[in-house]
């Protein structure tokens, strides 16, 4: 579940920040003509992701890198655009709302289409280890992501709800940096696509400014969090010098409650802010702990098989074993007495889905290393989903037979 939140909180923030701060400074700036635009952009941009998801899970016509590029090309073009109409102003004449307004409708479509296919395919993702969506594994992952989007949607109306208490032009200041921060992120990423796909020559330095950006993609949300936890601050510090006139009790107690009411949202940005760090730094910590494997236990060979005694593994708890090839590769696999059981679940450390990254124990449970996915003992053994390899074996004199020319077949798997 926290693996979910964390991914979605990642995939989401930015997207949901710059969207809340857009369309508080495009509706009260431009009115009637501003909500239109930033109504149609969402839907087109909500469409365009459900489409956008749906050939990326049932077909292979989607290349992300490309799209990607398209989608930064575009938005930059609109972003540049927009600053442009606006230092035009009232020189457009008939076309100072519609041309503005148009630019940031293109910029938040394209923010929901990069951002929100990724997110609506984790159930396909999911599914791909869990087979059905009626497992507890997939309940929790799906309440993890969902909490997520819960997280960052609360933290984008805040931020809407917190521009709109604000002059014009220091949300106008606030929009432009964010943007041009995303705009920044999106050049970066450019170079590493098109540096990968050899649409242009290898260069060092653009190389090294695709690599540092790409390891502290993060950063590119903290700013953008820094930036619109201004608009709280700033409401805050005002609330406290509050000077308004008023000409009785009814209009002094309308006053007080119009600033409890900014106070209330900026809370709500600065806790959600807080939440989106917390996750992002102790929950990625939590998600990218690695996990230590148990070690390789030894085990007679004989008469080329492996030979694992009842007696070693008749305890309820995981075991794992191994043969070294002429290679040096240590071929693994696990043994577990299945529950209220006196037979054994056997099979590759390794399955088809994850490779042979491995399980682990965990109160009680066999866990895959790489995607958390929580195994059914009994069904360890038999094929599907995250289970591991099906192998050969055979149970004599108290022993588990496993044969070493049926593990040789997966030496390939553990290089």
């Amino acid at each position: 579940m926290l693996k979910y939140l964390l991914m979605s909180t990642v995939q989401l923030t930015s997207m949901m920040l710059l969207a809340g701060l857009i369309v508080s400074y495009i509706c009260r700036t431009y009115g009637n003509t501003g909500k239109r635009c930033m109504q149609a952009g969402v839907l087109l941009g909500v469409i365009a992701a459900l489409i956008m998801t749906f050939f990326k899970t049932n077909t292979n016509r989607i290349d992300t890198g490309i799209w990607n590029l398209r989608i930064y090309g575009v938005s930059i073009a609109a972003f540049v655009l927009f600053l442009i109409f606006t230092a035009l102003g009232k020189r457009l004449k008939r076309l100072e709302a519609i041309l503005p307004s148009v630019m940031m409708l293109i910029v938040v479509a394209l923010l929901i289409l990069y951002s929100v296919p990724d997110y609506l395919g984790y159930p396909h993702a999911i599914l791909l280890t869990e087979k059905t969506v009626f497992s507890t594994a997939f309940l929790y992952r799906m309440i993890g992501a969902i909490l997520g989007f819960i997280l960052v949607l609360v933290a984008g109306v805040a931020v809407y709800k917190g521009a709109a208490s604000l002059e014009r032009g220091l949300v106008l200041l606030l929009v432009t940096i964010g943007l041009l921060i995303n705009s920044i992120r999106q050049i970066t990423a450019s170079f590493s696509i098109m540096l990968a796909k050899r649409i242009i020559p290898s260069n060092h330095t653009l190389f090294v400014i695709a690599k540092y950006a790409s390891n502290y993609s993060n950063a590119f949300i903290y700013l953008t969090l820094l930036i619109v936890c201004v608009i709280p601050i700033v409401l805050w510090i005002r609330s406290f010098r509050v000077n308004e006139p008023y000409s009785n009790p009814a209009e002094h107690r309308k006053i007080r409650a119009k600033w409890r009411n900014r106070r209330r949202w900026s809370t709500t940005v600065l806790a959600c802010g807080v939440l989106i760090v917390l996750t992002m730094t102790v929950g990625s910590s939590i998600v990218n702990r690695k996990v230590e494997l148990s070690p390789v236990e030894d085990a007679v060979v004989e008469d080329g098989n492996v030979l694992v005694p009842f007696d070693r593994v008749s305890d309820g708890h995981l075991h794992r074993f191994g043969y070294t090839t002429e290679n040096g590769v240590t071929i693994r696999f696990i043994v577990i007495q299945k529950p209220n059981s006196s037979s054994y679940g056997i099979g590759l450390d390794a399955c088809d889905i994850c490779g042979e990254t491995g399980y682990y124990e965990k109160n009680g449970q066999v866990v895959c290393n790489l995607c958390d996915v929580v195994m059914n003992i009994n069904t360890i053994g038999f094929k599907g989903g995250c289970n591991p390899i099906v192998i050969d074996y055979s149970i004599h004199d108290g022993q588990i037979v496993v044969p070493v020319e049926g593990l040789m077949e997966y030496e390939s798997e553990f290089k």
